[in-house]
Parts: C-alpha cells; sequence; structure tokens
C-alpha cells in the first residue's frame, strides 16, 4: 500500500523487479528518474497504471519496490505487519 494505492505484493515483486533492470547497479538507492520508461514497459502490471498518470510516480514505485527487498518477510511487507522490523 502507497497512501490510496493498493496493490497485490505480487505486482510489486514484479515492478521491483522491472526497477531493477532499468538503473545501474551503483545507483540502486536512487530514485529512478526514467518512470516514463518504466511506465511504458509492457511487463508492467496493469495496477501501476494509475500511478503512472502522477508526476510522483517515480517515489511512488520506489516505495513499493522497497517493499519487495528480499530480506523482508511477506508479513513485514504488508500494512498488517506490526513490530517486525
Amino acid at each position: 500500500q502507497d497512501g490510496d494505492f493498493k496493490f497485490p505484493l505480487e505486482s510489486v515483486k514484479k515492478l521491483k523487479e522491472l526497477m531493477d533492470g532499468h538503473r545501474p547497479l551503483r545507483a540502486r538507492l536512487a530514485v529512478p528518474t526514467a518512470s516514463h520508461s518504466l511506465c511504458e514497459e509492457k511487463a508492467l502490471p496493469v495496477e501501476f497504471q494509475a500511478v503512472c498518470k502522477r508526476e510522483d510516480a517515480p517515489m511512488i514505485f520506489q516505495r513499493l519496490s522497497l517493499a519487495a527487498e528480499d530480506d523482508l518477510c511477506e508479513l513485514c511487507a504488508n500494512a498488517a505487519c506490526a513490530g517486525c522490523l
């Protein structure tokens, strides 16, 4: 979840995979500047089309991709989790 947007965890994991492929390894922590190319990606889950229409899409995508980090359990990646970290 990010603000009013709610997405399935599997879609967020796919988003992270796409984002990892769209930036250099050294820039992993930076906000992606190529959100338009990400939004034009055919493999982008349809749930993210509404995000693509927003100016703050890169920030939303970045926050969502953090929820799909490999070191978080699926419970901690969801809003229902309390106190995992």
